[in-house]
């Protein structure tokens, strides 16, 4: 049985909402855990659209994805909150007044509240339709890095045409011993600056690229030894490997959330406009995968939501405790959580 992990309020999804929602929880003194299925904080914000113009934060005239990501973390490091990425809920079970919840890598958080703001559900990377690379997955084919320096040194190749591909193919150039980029066009859709890097990266030979060929098959023992790829014309061609990464873009699904007993509308989460409740004591929805009758799919609105969800956290987290409503410019009890002078 693995060691229980108990915390006020487990929120899924480390996305702008549920960032804010950390804020709002540490503020009452609630402690918070984040699980999320990406490999880095900041939900579609930072995986979809980084650069592009956000115009709808309030007191911000204009921000991109990934600022605003990275104003939220700053907002919310007093409460030194520990981030659980990589991973997703599988199961969730409820124990009187708790809930207990179980993670694809065999965590079991024990908590009173469980915060769903998780966009328009999980992301999952999208897999070739190729049952060797369902075989090899942890065992040479991977999704996402969590650690760079586990390349270091090995043959590695990279399919996509991304952000994520170009920017690994030319991170890892650094530190691996090949790096073959493969893409199944000619064009790229990574950003302006680290296309032309790798480029010159290839015009140096520190990396190998094959455009308009797709991965056709993995060949290996017990690890990956080697990748079949196809080109346009129907030619095959066999490379050495240690490592496979594969970076065709995420796919959105609600996943084993669908098993959960919620109330669902249009793979949205049917909540109360109180306390954004689900109609599971304790479990909450906010952000895009929340609904209600007038709802706006807008980052402003997950705010507010998370505000009022986290009120009810309380009661639920603290219910011999008197919950006083304090503003964040008047009280002292608040500058010291946040370390203001």
């Amino acid at each position: 049985m693995p060691d229980q992990i108990k915390t006020d309020c487990l929120i899924v999804g480390a996305g702008p909402v549920g960032l804010f929602a950390i804020f709002e929880l540490g503020i009452l003194g609630l402690s918070a855990q984040v699980v999320d299925n990406l490999d880095k904080i900041g939900g579609q914000c930072a995986e979809l659209y980084p650069d592009k113009p956000i115009y709808d934060i309030p007191g911000l005239p204009e921000c991109t994805g990934l600022s605003l990501v990275e104003n939220l973390q700053k907002q919310i490091e007093p409460f030194k909150t520990q981030f659980h990425l990589n991973e997703r809920i599988d199961a969730i079970k409820n124990d009187k007044d708790l809930w207990l919840v179980t993670t694809s890598k065999g965590k079991v958080f024990v908590t009173p509240n469980i915060f769903i703001a998780g966009g328009v559900g999980s992301f999952e990377p999208r897999k070739p339709p190729l049952e060797n690379v369902t075989k090899y997955e942890d065992k040479g084919v991977s999704y996402s890095v969590s650690d760079k320096n586990f390349y270091k040194d090995k043959k590695v190749i990279i399919f996509g045409g991304g952000d994520s591909a170009l920017d690994w193919t030319v991170e890892l150039a650094k530190i691996a011993n090949q790096v073959v980029l493969i893409h199944r066009r000619d064009e790229f859709k990574a950003v302006n600056h680290t296309v032309k890097q790798m480029r010159e990266l290839v015009k140096e030979g520190k990396v190998i690229l094959h455009t308009k060929n797709q991965i056709e098959d993995v060949i290996g023992e017990d690890q990956v030894k080697k990748c079949i790829i196809k080109n346009n014309e129907g030619n095959l061609t066999e490379i050495d490997c240690d490592e496979i990464l594969i970076f065709h873009g995420l796919k959105m699904e609600l996943g084993p959330i669908n098993d959960w007993g919620l109330n669902l509308y249009e793979k949205q989460i049917e909540v109360n406009t109180e306390n954004f409740q689900t109609n599971l004591p304790g479990v909450f929805a906010m952000g895009d995968i929340s609904y209600y009758p007038g709802k706006l799919k807008l980052i402003l609105s997950g705010f507010h939501e998370a505000s009022l969800a986290a009120q009810e956290a309380f009661r639920r987290a603290r219910p011999d405790e008197t919950l006083t409503f304090r503003y964040t410019t008047s009280s002292k009890d608040i500058h010291e959580k946040l370390g203001v002078k």
